[in-house]
């Protein structure tokens, strides 16, 4: 065969090429249009590529092909290769019979299967060199699901299998006194690969890791992984790839099972994540992850700093989402037990947050009333975090008191606890409290819009007052029956306070219901012989 070097071809400013034209462009559809619009004489044409795939040396690789009439041996270290630079080329064609190069690289990729692992990871490695330059994503797509089912493999030829290339060697189960190294020694087989690629980017991982959740791969294997890949790549990363990994590796654990990253490991990431300030969608996700086995959590984890600009010590607003979080995640079934083990975290994170001067009450108020009251077998823990919050924030009105004592349950109050709110002058009486709680559903009864009558003011405060009374009464004889003499005189003492407490509230709810009686009768409106009364007050 003839050849003229009429063609200079510039690849990427790497190097230099004599080539004829003719031959690639029997080859290339990409120098056939571009040289049949020529008239006359083409000597001295100069082609200059600056975004050749694989630059000077895929170039050379597509002219071997050209100069050996369609012929070339197409390997695991140059498919990828050739194939981005044959597409480059739109050499879907040769005109000598043969098939052409896309259609060769195809049929070799269906030999995939017969690949070593060290090939497969060569021809991946050179899939994540060139993928930013390309966006043909048939050869990478084929490559990463060859190495996906060739790690299915392992596991389905033996569970006890060690792979390192062949699978020659196996792991001879006994049921003797090593049977736990045994146990251990097949765990860390099956993460015989983690190794092996921890030289792959964050969008390979992503692709491989999808790849194995829809082949159904444990959920538990693939958490590991990638929180193996994070911690091994991490340190390594610009401030950039750090966030991005983050983000990647939130996003997929959240398409695992709930319960497979365990909860240390998640706020792990989160306390990472905060100095990244990566995106709220991924902040979300990982709080929905963290909230939905929050039972398994510790207070540590719970103190996280508060965000920037803000005076209180700890982030109350978090610890408030991940509740709501639990119990929404939960909702369908949600037991006793763990749900008394939230309360107890709450429990302690208020101790903790109960003497931050700057906590406000209606954060203080909010984390109280998270949790429905029967998560609490006591409230002894809460009375003495308030009692604590109160001696911090000694200059609380008395309605910001009255807010906080409203959500204490004095029935799950041990006599201890008792005996110390008995002698506690900074605790209103338990009548102010739940006279309290009745005024603020009154006053919600009277917005002008509802235009509404509270007409059961006498009934609800002797329903309080019957009941105040029977319950002081209970905590004299539990006092007489224990010899507890002393605190039974200041419960004595108590009772009678609260008694002319409870007469002065009869005497306001009186005036009051005399004031909205008048406003009822200049508001009745009348229709013909018809009045129309408004609505009770339910």
């Amino acid at each position: 065969m003839e050849v003229c070097c009429d063609l200079e071809v510039d690849v990427n400013g790497e190097e230099t090429f004599m080539v004829d034209k003719k031959i690639l462009a029997s080859f290339s559809g990409r120098f056939n249009k571009l040289f049949s619009g020529l008239n006359g004489s083409t000597s001295n044409l100069k082609v200059i590529f600056h975004d050749f795939p694989g630059g000077a040396e895929g170039f050379e690789l597509i002219a071997r092909y050209c100069y050996s009439l369609g012929k070339i041996k197409i390997t695991a270290s140059n498919i990828v290769l050739l194939s981005c630079a044959a597409r480059f080329m739109e050499m879907g064609g040769d005109g000598h019979g043969n098939l052409n190069l896309i259609d060769q690289i195809e049929k070799s990729l269906e030999e995939i299967s017969y690949w070593t692992w060290p090939e497969l990871l060569v021809a991946l490695k050179q899939c994540q060199v060139l993928l930013p330059t390309t966006d043909y994503l048939f050869v990478p797509e084929k490559v990463l699901s060859g190495l996906v089912e060739r790690i299915a493999l392992s596991f389905v030829a033996s569970p006890y299998t060690s792979f390192s290339g062949n699978f020659n060697s196996t792991f001879q189960f006994s049921w003797d006194t090593e049977r736990c190294d045994s146990l251990m020694n097949i765990c860390r087989q099956r993460r015989w690969w983690f190794e092996d690629l921890m030289f792959l980017n964050v969008d390979f991982v992503d692709k491989v890791s999808k790849m194995m959740i829809t082949q159904n791969f444990e959920h538990d294997l693939i958490c590991k992984f990638l929180l193996h890949y994070r911690k091994s790549r991490f340190c390594s990363a610009s401030q950039v790839e750090k966030c991005k990994m983050t983000e990647v590796v939130i996003n997929l654990l959240s398409l695992l099972d709930r319960s497979t990253p365990s909860c240390k490991s998640l706020f792990n990431i989160f306390h990472v994540a905060l100095s990244l300030k990566i995106s709220r969608i991924y902040r979300k996700k990982l709080e929905s992850l963290i909230g939905s086995q929050l039972d398994q959590a510790t207070v540590d984890y719970l103190l996280v700093p508060s965000p920037c600009g803000k005076d209180y010590i700890y982030d109350v607003s978090l610890v408030l989402r991940l509740v709501k979080v639990f119990l929404f995640e939960n909702r369908s079934w949600l037991s006793m037990s763990r749900l008394n083990k939230v309360a107890g975290l709450v429990d302690s994170y208020l101790a903790e947050v109960s003497p931050d001067s700057h906590l406000k009450p209606s954060k203080f108020v909010a984390l109280l009333k998270v949790l429905p009251d029967f998560t609490r077998q006591s409230h002894d823990g809460l009375y003495h975090t308030m009692d604590m919050y109160l001696q911090v924030h000694a200059g609380l009105c008395e309605e910001e008191k009255l807010r906080v004592f409203s959500t204490l349950n004095y029935e799950k109050l041990s006599a201890d606890a008792l005996k110390h709110l008995a002698q506690n002058s900074r605790f209103p009486s338990r009548l102010a409290v739940i006279s309290f709680i009745n005024q603020q559903s009154k006053l919600k009864c009277l917005h002008p819009r509802t235009h509404r009558i509270v007409s059961s003011s006498n009934s609800l405060d002797a329903k309080v007052y019957i009941a105040e009374k029977a319950h002081a009464a209970k905590i004299i004889q539990y006092a007489k029956r224990n010899n507890i003499t002393t605190t039974t005189e200041k419960f004595e003492a108590q009772f009678r306070g609260m008694q002319r407490k409870v007469m002065e509230l009869e005497k306001i709810c009186s005036i009051m219901q005399t004031e909205m009686g008048n406003m009822s009768q200049r508001r009745l409106p009348w229709v013909g012989n018809t009045r129309y009364l408004p609505g009770l007050c339910s």
